[in-house]
Formats: structure tokens, C-alpha cells, sequence
């Protein structure tokens, strides 16, 4: 049996923006992302998500913004200079990532119309701009004397999702009038706060790491040194509400300064995001403070306060999170887009020290916590990820708070971000998607094409498809942490004892045209427990495959469903049913006179509704 610390990663194993390669530029940071518009997915798992996310899930957004809710109206209100706001005071974000979603999805996809429809959304956005750079239609429509009064309001959080789409579709297409809308924003917040100014700390964290996307679009250090200032700005009693009575602050991460930082606190998406401007502001101004921070603030999350599912984030009370391992199961809250977050910072912490321990986390939280966030169909979506349901629990069309379904459509069509990377010495291969990918190394053209299954199957090849001329240069594969037996071969030669460093099989060759690389991991099926702190799962087992995580659903065990256990001599078998749930590979777990039928985490409650729980009852 394989024991986890955590739920997760055994301890031995542990130890969106098209930005240019920077690498000499940026020596504190050793990989940098190869962007996914280098990446053509053309798998059998993520191309047909990513077909229904051009089709299905943004004409969701769409007519939710525009015809179910009142998001692009107040925008329309704004401009006419009349009419009420509707909705949360925040809702201008989920419009903004909506819009994200359309300019990466254009990026791989070009649509004429979805790209008209981009076009007028942003010219009701340019329309709906204050003469001062001001752009929020909460306080527009409520009242602009009341603007930059109260830090939990989320005029940031907006403005950094106005910049993160703005940067997005600028690189998509190349149009710059959303780009320039947000920049005069910039403009206007840079005026009010920094040093000598006012102060202001953010109630919502977001703005931080989307000025670092700005300053890497304009060369502005401006915007850098304008992101590094909020950073610091926190933990040092600035932070207020409209009273007193309103502001939390370790709720909104500003109870201490964030070098200071040692446990994960308050708000999950809120952390997640600083934690990402503070990796993005590190790695710009080689700031060891915020990477030392960021060091402990992932073991304390993985290691205390991480989900099986890669979730985090157990209280619905403050959305986030309480003592370290109470992890309840019924009423785990899991939001998506912590498990969204999880991934970006995941990302960003490998980029630093090319230990794949990083990868095997976003791997964790993409396949499980974050997928489960939208469902087959493309068409509903979950706020809430528990792990265990009494069958009350379903994907809705739209929230009122929104920010899931807006963040997954941005999230799902960048997904190739996190394939590749590059260093000088080393091309990284993180994740096993098939596909074909482009990458610029010293002027010399590199094409790979990666052809897998994964992950209903462990076996991988990598052609150098083409090559302008023979490279010489380092592969290193990923050997994921749930991985125990693996083999690798060259051009058809097997590897014995490949060098592993920091969880990769590190390969030297010269690379040419024609040059193949197979790896193939085992996938058998294990028993995972939980750390013995974990009140809630103590008597109590998961099932994992590769890199998914299985759960019962009562509609395939109605008659075991409450007496389902497995034991230590379960036995377990495997089929790949291509008519269930889009196709997967079924888990039978088999005990004396008993079957127990698990599908994977993320394709639960796409069926009639009834129980589901990842966790099991185990009797030695």
C-alpha cells in the first residue's frame, strides 16, 4: 500500500501571457514557460475539453453576460451616463476573464465572430472609461465620490482582470485598445497610491501579478516597481475597510508582511494570487525574501492543508482555511479557482528551481480539483468541490459570484503553458499531452511532436519532428511522484539507470531530425491514506490511478453504497468503457462477495444525481 503524507505525495517523492524568453535576462528564474501558443493539443483527453470550450462553455459566458445578468449592461449604463448598476460590485471581473478565455481560445482557434464579439465588448469597456483612467461600473453607476474609500471593495481585484484580459487579446490579435484602456487605469491608480502617496493595501489580491504581466507586455518598470509597492504594503496596519468592522486582516493575507509569511491563512483564491505576484515580482528583482516566504508557505499548504484532489480551502466560513489537517469531506469547500490558483503558482515555484515536486502538485490540482470544476458537457460548472456529497450537491449553469465559471473558461484554453520549458541548459517536459510544439532555441526552430494516451495510460513517445540543425541540449523528463516503475528509451535503445535530478531523467544528446523518445510509466491502481492528523479520514482509504483520483457514485454501486469498504487483499481491475462519461477507465475494486465500481474524481455528477465520496471505509 502507498501511504501519503497528506493525502497527496509521499514525503521521498516531495523534497498566461505570451511573454518572450527572458532567460539571460532573468537569471533568478531557471525555466521559463514555453507559451501555449507554441502548443497544438491534439489528444484524445484535453483536444475534445478544448473543442467544447470553444463551442459550448464560452457561448455560456457569453449569453450569461449578456442576456442572463446585468454584467454588460452596467458597462452599456456607464457610457449612456444612466440606469442602475445590477448584480455584485465585482462583477466587472467576470467579465474580463470571460473575455481572457476569448482571446486564448482565438489564439489556437481563430473565429471571425468570436473575435467581432471581443471587438464590441471592448468597445463598451472603452466607452464605460472615466477622463481620469477610472473604469469600475459599480462605483460609476453608485457614486465616483465613493471611489478608493474602502480596500475590500475589489476596485484592484477588477482592474487586474481588466489587465490580464487586456494583455491577453493584445497578444492574440494584436489590438491594442483594450491594452491602452488598461493602462490609463494603471495610469490612474499610480497617480493616487505608491511611495509618498497614499496607501492601500488590496482587499482581493489580483492586480498584483497582472501588473507584472503589463510591465512584461510595455517594458514599463513602472508597473513592476507599482506591483512590488502593494506587495509590501501588506502587514503593516494600513489595510482598512469602510470601519474597523470590515477588514480582516488575515483573512485578506495582510495580518503580517508577506516576508514574514510561514502558514497559509484566511481566503484560498486571495493567497493564491499573492503568492503568484509575489513568485512573478521575485523572479524580476531576484528578491530571495519572497522565495524563502514562498518556501514555507507550500509546505504548510501541501504538507497540512492540501486535499487528495489537490483542492485547498476547507471552510465555507471564510472560503478558505482553518487549523492545519481539518480537512472535512462533506463540507470540503475546494473553490475552483483555488484549484486553478494552485496550478499558476505551482508553475511558477518549478520555474524557479526545476524540482518537479512543483508539477506533481498543478498536475494534482489541474487533473482533479480544477476539472472537476466544469462539467463533460462544458455547459455547468462547480463553485464548491467537496469530497464527499449526500447527492444534494450539482454543477449550476451560473452563480451569482461568478468568478469560477469566468476563471475556468480562461484557465482551460491556456492549459499548454504548463507543458514545456526552457532553460539554457535544458528543454523541460512537464506534462504528458499529446500535440505538436514549436520551440525557439538560439534562432534554431525545434519541433516536437508528443503522442500519449495519458492519463488513462502511461505510455509516451517524443519525435523531433523537425530541427533546423542538430542542437545540442538536455531533456528532462518528469518522472511523476505516484510513478514507481518507469522505462526509457532512445531512438529504440534502452536507458539504464537514466541520471534522475530533482524528479527528471536527465537526457544529453545532440537532437536531430527524426530523434524519439520513449518513456512508459506504470499505472497500477493504489491505495492512498491520509496523514493520521486527519480526523476525518481516519478508518478511511482513497483510490488512485496515475495522476487521477477515484471516487464512488451511488448510481454505479446502488446496493453498497453505504457498506462499500476496501481491505488490504481488494483486488482491483481496470477498463477503459469509451461510453461512460466520454470515455474513461473504470476502477472495480473487488472484496469477498463485493464490487465496488470508482470513476475518476473529476467526472462525478454528470449522471442522475446520488451519493459520491472519494474516501472509503477500510478494515484491516
Amino acid at each position: 500500500m502507498k501511504h501519503y503524507w497528506l493525502l497527496l505525495i509521499s514525503c521521498a517523492a516531495l523534497l498566461g501571457c505570451q511573454e518572450s524568453q527572458k532567460i539571460k535576462e532573468q537569471p533568478f528564474k531557471m525555466i521559463e514557460q514555453v507559451d501555449f501558443s507554441n502548443v497544438q493539443i491534439t489528444d484524445d483527453f484535453w483536444a475534445p475539453r478544448l473543442e467544447k470550450h470553444a463551442t459550448t462553455t464560452l457561448a455560456v459566458c457569453i449569453d450569461q453576460i449578456e442576456n442572463q445578468t446585468g454584467r454588460i449592461r452596467n458597462f452599456e449604463n456607464v457610457a449612456k451616463k444612466q440606469g442602475e448598476h445590477s448584480g455584485i460590485y465585482f462583477d466587472d471581473s467576470d467579465v474580463y476573464k470571460a473575455l481572457e478565455g476569448i482571446a486564448y481560445s482565438l489564439i489556437n482557434n481563430p473565429d471571425p465572430a468570436l473575435e467581432a464579439k471581443a471587438d464590441e465588448w471592448i468597445d463598451k469597456f472603452a466607452a464605460a472609461q472615466e477622463p481620469d483612467g477610472y473604469i469600475n461600473t459599480y462605483y460609476s453607476l453608485t457614486g465616483l465620490d465613493k471611489r478608493w474609500q474602502n480596500m475590500w471593495m475589489h476596485e484592484m481585484y477588477c482592474a487586474g482582470h481588466l489587465i490580464e484580459a487586456a494583455v491577453a487579446y493584445y497578444q492574440a490579435t494584436g489590438k491594442r485598445k483594450l491594452l491602452d484602456v488598461s493602462i490609463r487605469m494603471t495610469e490612474h491608480m499610480m497617480d493616487i497610491f505608491g511611495p509618498g502617496k497614499r496607501h492601500w493595501v488590496t482587499g482581493h489580491e489580483e492586480v498584483e501579478l497582472a501588473l507584472v504581466r503589463l510591465y512584461n507586455v510595455t517594458g514599463d518598470e513602472r508597473y513592476l516597481d507599482f506591483s512590488n509597492w502593494l506587495i509590501e504594503e501588506r502587514g503593516h496596519g494600513h489595510g482598512r475597510g469602510k470601519d474597523d468592522n470590515d477588514w480582516n486582516p488575515e483573512y485578506c493575507q495582510d495580518d503580517k508582511p508577506v516576508r514574514e509569511m510561514t502558514d497559509i491563512a484566511g481566503h484560498a483564491v486571495r493567497a493564491m494570487y499573492l503568492y503568484c505576484g509575489m513568485a512573478d515580482v521575485a523572479a524580476l528583482k531576484n528578491d530571495t525574501g519572497y522565495i524563502q516566504a514562498l518556501d514555507r508557505l507550500w509546505n504548510d499548504v501541501v504538507f497540512r492543508k492540501m486535499y487528495v484532489t489537490g483542492g485547498i480551502g476547507s471552510s465555507r466560513h471564510n472560503e478558505g482555511f482553518t487549523e492545519p489537517y481539518d480537512l472535512p469531506n462533506y463540507d470540503a469547500y475546494c473553490e475552483t479557482c483555488a484549484s486553478v490558483g494552485m496550478v499558476y503558482w505551482n508553475s511558477r515555484m518549478n520555474q524557479f528551481t526545476g524540482n518537479s515536486k512543483y508539477i506533481d502538485v498543478l498536475e494534482r490540482s489541474m487533473y482533479n480539483g480544477a476539472l472537476a470544476g466544469i462539467s463533460l458537457e462544458g455547459d455547468r460548472f462547480f463553485y464548491v468541490n467537496p469530497l464527499a456529497s449526500r447527492g444534494n450537491h450539482h454543477r449550476q449553469e451560473w452563480y451569482g459570484c461568478a468568478c469560477c465559471p469566468s476563471q475556468i473558461s480562461r484557465f482551460l484554453p491556456s492549459i499548454g503553458n504548463y507543458l514545456y520549458g526552457l532553460s539554457n541548459e535544458a528543454i523541460w517536459v512537464n506534462l504528458y499531452i499529446g500535440g505538436e510544439t514549436v520551440l525557439d532555441i538560439d534562432k534554431n526552430k525545434l519541433t516536437i511532436v508528443q503522442e500519449t494516451n495519458y492519463p488513462w495510460e502511461g505510455d509516451i513517445s517524443l519525435t523531433i519532428k523537425s530541427v533546423s540543425s542538430p542542437i545540442e541540449k538536455e531533456v528532462r523528463l518528469r518522472i511523476p511522484d505516484w510513478c514507481k516503475s518507469y522505462s526509457l528509451a532512445i531512438n529504440g535503445q534502452t536507458q539504464i539507470s537514466p541520471v534522475i535530478e530533482k524528479g527528471y531523467a536527465v537526457i544529453k544528446n545532440k537532437w536531430n531530425t527524426g530523434d524519439k523518445i520513449s518513456l512508459s510509466f506504470e499505472m497500477p491502481v493504489e491505495i492512498v491514506s491520509a496523514d493520521p492528523q486527519v480526523k476525518e479520514n481516519v478508518g478511511k482509504r482513497a483510490v488512485q490511478r496515475g495522476p487521477l483520483v477515484y471516487c464512488m457514485e451511488e448510481t454505479d454501486n446502488t446496493n453498497s453504497f453505504e457498506k462499500a469498504f476496501l481491505t488490504p487483499n481488494t483486488t482491483f481491475s481496470t477498463v477503459y468503457n469509451p461510453s461512460l462519461l466520454h470515455g474513461v477507465v473504470s476502477i472495480t475494486a473487488s472484496t469477498p462477495g463485493k464490487d465496488i465500481t470508482l470513476i475518476p474524481y473529476y467526472a462525478w455528477d454528470n449522471r442522475e444525481a446520488g451519493e459520491m465520496k472519494v474516501w472509503i471505509d477500510y478494515k484491516e
